[in-house]
C-alpha cells in the first residue's frame, strides 16, 4: 500500500508517495497541486493520500530546503525501488553518490558500473524512468561532451538546467570573455 503528500515548494508543487518500505515516488514540481497529484497517480493509481510519518516529512523539508537554494544531500533518504531491475538499482546507487553541484555523464556512470560507455543508453532510460527524480539525482547525468541530454520531468530540459544552477553549475557554452562595448 502507497500513501502520498502533495506539498509546495518555492519551484511550484511536489508529490511524494511511499510504502512501508520507504520513498516509492517522487514528483518533481508543477505549477498546481492537481497536476502534480495527476502525474504521481499516473504511476502510481492505487496510492491513497496520508498522514506522513517522521522520515516521509523530513524528505519533504528537504525537498523544500533545496528548491529554496540549500545544498542537500539526499543520500540517506531510505527508498522503495521495488520492481525495477537489478542493473536500474546499480545505476540508482551510482547516481546518488553524485553530489550536490556535481556531474557525470551517461558514458561515465556506465563505466563506472563496469558496464563501458556503450551501456551509456542504458544509464539514459534508467535516468528517465527515476522514480524518484531529485532524490536519485538524474538531473546530475549529462549527455557525452557535458551537454543537457534529455530531461523527463515537467518542463524538460529547462527544468534540468534550473536545478542544476541552484547547485552553481552552468551547462553549455561558456560565457563570452569579453563584453561587448555596446556601439
Amino acid at each position: 500500500m502507497h500513501r502520498y503528500l502533495i506539498f509546495e515548494t518555492e519551484a511550484g508543487f511536489c508529490g511524494i508517495a511511499w510504502s512501508d518500505i520507504g520513498i516509492a515516488r517522487f514528483q518533481l514540481p508543477t505549477k498546481s497541486a492537481e497536476a502534480t497529484e495527476r502525474l504521481l497517480l499516473r504511476r502510481l493509481p492505487d496510492a491513497k493520500p496520508g498522514d506522513a510519518g517522521a522520515d516521509v516529512l523530513a524528505a519533504v523539508a528537504a525537498v523544500k530546503r533545496y528548491f529554496a537554494g540549500e545544498a542537500i544531500d539526499f543520500s540517506g533518504v531510505v527508498l522503495d525501488l521495488d520492481g525495477q531491475d537489478d542493473f536500474f538499482k546499480r545505476i540508482y546507487a551510482a547516481a546518488r553518490r553524485i553530489g550536490w553541484g556535481q556531474t557525470t555523464t551517461y558514458g561515465t556512470l556506465a563505466k563506472e558500473l563496469g558496464a563501458g560507455s556503450e551501456a551509456a543508453r542504458d544509464v539514459g532510460q534508467a535516468m528517465a524512468k527515476n522514480p524518484v527524480a531529485l532524490i536519485i539525482p538524474c538531473h546530475r547525468v549529462l549527455a557525452a561532451g557535458g551537454k543537457i541530454g534529455g530531461f523527463s520531468a515537467p518542463g524538460g530540459a529547462s527544468s534540468k538546467l534550473h536545478m542544476l544552477k541552484l547547485e552553481g553549475v552552468h551547462v553549455g557554452p561558456p560565457e563570452p570573455a569579453q563584453q561587448s562595448l555596446g556601439f
